[in-house]
């Protein structure tokens, strides 16, 4: 069961390879990821629930091409909250259909939110409603042109 607790120091070079290997090709078999990497395909299915349990693997997904299905607008926008409510501003925020991401963050400001929207309509909503929850203080948003790298990271 996962209680919080870091599992790495725990984790092997068996662990590490299935990690990256499930970042790069979440559907393949365990006896697919077995054969690549040399090693019994029960023992992939072992060490996978394994690291499920634990709560080293959240989930699985598709990787979008959010662009190629309509959501042209890909934004950063960072949120100055008021001093003691930011949990609540940002359970508002990650409400939202449209946004993706919601993180505490130091600085300037005190949440940053990735968001996507299929217009710039749509982003108008979005920005103006932020501007009525009470206790946003202000907020700066960031069009992102290109993303350059997204996904995992080598473990």
């Amino acid at each position: 069961m996962n209680n919080g607790e870091r599992i790495y120091p725990l984790m092997d070079k068996i662990d590490r390879d299935i990690l990256n290997h499930l970042q790069r090709n979440g559907r393949d078999s365990f006896r697919t990821i077995a054969g690549k990497l040399g090693i019994a395909p029960s023992t992939v299915m072992k060490r996978v629930r394994e690291l499920e349990s634990s709560g080293a693997i959240k989930g699985y997904g598709a990787h979008i091409d959010y662009d190629r299905i309509g959501f042209d607008i890909h934004v950063i926008v960072d949120v100055k909250v008021a001093k003691g409510k930011l949990q609540l501003i940002e359970s508002r925020i990650a409400r939202h259909e449209s946004v993706q991401m919601v993180f505490d963050n130091t600085g300037s400001f005190d949440a940053t939110v990735i968001a996507r929207f299929r217009n710039r309509s749509g982003l108008d909503r979005f920005l103006k409603k932020l501007q009525t929850y009470d206790f946003v203080e202000r907020t700066e948003t960031k069009l992102i042109l290109n993303t350059v790298k997204e996904g995992g990271v080598k473990i």
